[in-house]
């Protein structure tokens, strides 16, 4: 098995001891986003809506330099800060993933998230 890391330069860096993201077996499996400025590494926004729009924007880019796009996405790992938040963010998962057929989901209240942050999302893709 080849496994090959991966990265993106319009997402934020890891900010800990993991890649960005693997490719392994024909799959890409890419860590949690979360919503910092890759520049800065700062959070950008309080707003979950913005938070999310960011780290989808994080996961596409990813996929995007790793040739792929969010249509190759097969699985989600959605986590929240608070499930009163899971709507807005919903609606905003929704706009990235406007096409059929939708990967396989799960969401996930968690008690907290790195840098106190109000979503986390991670993605598998298949090449």
């Amino acid at each position: 098995m080849t496994i090959e890391p991966k990265h993106s330069i319009k997402a934020p860096k890891a900010i800990g001891p993991y890649s960005q993201a693997i490719k392994a077996n024909g799959f890409l499996f890419i860590s949690g986003q979360l919503p910092l400025d890759p520049a800065s590494m700062k959070i950008i926004d309080e707003d979950a809506s913005k938070q999310a729009k960011l780290v989808l924007s994080h996961l596409k880019a990813i996929l995007e330099d790793s040739g792929l796009s969010l249509a190759e996405v097969v699985k989600v790992d959605l986590f929240l800060a608070n499930m009163d938040d899971f709507k807005a963010i919903n609606e905003v998962y929704g706009q990235f993933f406007s096409f059929e057929p939708k990967p396989a989901r799960v969401a996930f209240e968690v008690s907290r998230l790195p840098l106190d942050v109000k979503v986390e999302i991670s993605c598998i893709a298949a090449y």
